[in-house]
């Protein structure tokens, strides 16, 4: 469980890389991405950002795309937030939501079966 600190700017840094997405970067590919998660070292050196797109056959591209900005994306952040050192972005696709669809799926099959009997 990160500190209390690590939690507050995880959450800071969602917030303003979601805002440079969808105000200042020009890129189609990384505009209807959505950041689920941010989770941060504590040594605030590296910080994995989760994120989903809209469309799943995009994955690979906006990943690109992603990698591509992760510097210009930084510089912004750098600028918004007040670190002694703005940590390193890695990208990283969310599976979550997918897993969570995977599990309703599943669900809904297992009560089909019960109210079938």
């Amino acid at each position: 469980m990160p500190s209390i600190k690590i939690a507050r700017l995880n959450h800071t840094i969602q917030q303003e890389i979601s805002m440079i997405l969808q105000t200042e970067i020009k890129d189609e590919d990384i505009r209807f991405v959505t950041i689920t998660g941010v989770d941060t070292s504590s040594d605030l050196s590296y910080a994995k950002i989760y994120y989903t797109v809209l469309n799943d056959t995009k994955k690979e591209k906006t990943q690109e795309a992603l990698d591509g900005a992760s510097s210009y994306i930084r510089t912004k952040l750098a600028e918004r937030i007040e670190v002694r050192h703005t940590p390193e972005l890695k990208f990283i696709f969310d599976t979550s939501i997918e897993y969570g669809e995977h599990i309703e799926k599943i669900i809904e099959e297992i009560n089909e079966k019960e109210n079938k009997e």
